[in-house]
């Protein structure tokens, strides 16, 4: 800064010279009715050089003003910012509430659709493997499970408890390939066993001369003492006959969504 005052100091010296005549010029003016010669010509002459003053001032000032509002609309900007991500995470919260409210009000209505007692559980875990179709419920014996006690949806049968501890149960759905449940056809009243495929599930036994059609519902059949009579199991979607053998093969699809399952109602038939 002392440097450029120092390189320059001759021409701030001329334009503070020249600023100081024109205030003495200007306080002289206000004191007389009319302007000289000399007075006209040095006004003449120093108007542009003023002009330019002002001019320089009124951009500084616009500048100045134009930065404050920058700063005050950037600040603005990030305050709206942080209240959408607020409103953002309040709307995820909200509908997440609400779409668990319509599914558990799916899973009431049906609750009150059966005569057996009951007691209603959430998902906490699934087999993170290959190797086998589980989850774990976050009720256990201490809440009266025990092992071989049904789970059941709204849609249809999902599996059977067969690990319990204090306050969790693993459940083995019926999509696992040791799954089995005695099962017919609700149209026909045919009979067989359904067994797991993995993401789907076969009809075994069905003879060869049931009449078993595809977009027929499979049913639980009651039988075997485990899952109660009427539950859906799911609808068949393929139909195979060789030309030799006693039994035709059924595919069916499973009407429980097992990679959407949250809530689940466990089936307390014979607890003791």
């Amino acid at each position: 800064m002392l440097e450029l005052l120092r390189k320059f100091r001759t021409q701030i010296l001329v334009v503070g010279l020249i600023l100081l005549a024109l205030l003495v010029y200007s306080a002289n003016l206000r004191r007389r009715e009319q302007t000289t010669l000399f007075e006209r010509v040095v006004l003449q002459l120093t108007a542009p050089l003023q002009k330019g003053i002002d001019v320089v001032a009124d951009t500084v000032t616009n500048l100045g003003n134009r930065y404050l509002w920058l700063v005050h609309t950037e600040r603005e900007n990030e305050r709206l910012k942080a209240e959408n991500r607020r409103d953002k995470a309040e709307l995820a919260r909200l509908e997440e509430v609400r779409l668990a409210n319509g599914r558990l009000r799916k899973l009431l209505g049906f609750k009150k659709t059966l005569h057996i007692p009951n007691l209603p559980a959430q998902v906490i875990g699934e087999d993170a493997s290959n190797w086998f179709q589980t989850v774990v419920i976050d009720k256990g014996s201490a809440d009266g499970l025990r092992e071989g006690m049904p789970v059941v949806v709204p849609e249809g049968v999902a599996g059977r408890i067969i690990e319990t501890a204090p306050h969790q149960a693993r459940v083995l759905l019926i999509t696992d390939a040791s799954s089995a449940v005695a099962a017919m056809v609700q149209r026909t009243r045919a009979r067989g066993i359904i067994r797991g495929q993995g993401e789907t599930l076969s009809f075994d036994y069905a003879l060869r001369e049931d009449d078993i059609k595809v977009g027929d519902r499979i049913i639980s059949s009651g039988t075997g003492g485990m899952f109660p009579k009427g539950l859906t199991i799911g609808v068949v979607t393929q139909i195979t006959k060789g030309d030799y053998g006693l039994f035709q093969g059924v595919e069916v699809a499973p009407a429980v969504d097992f990679g959407r399952l949250e809530e689940v109602l466990v089936l307390l038939k014979g607890k003791q």
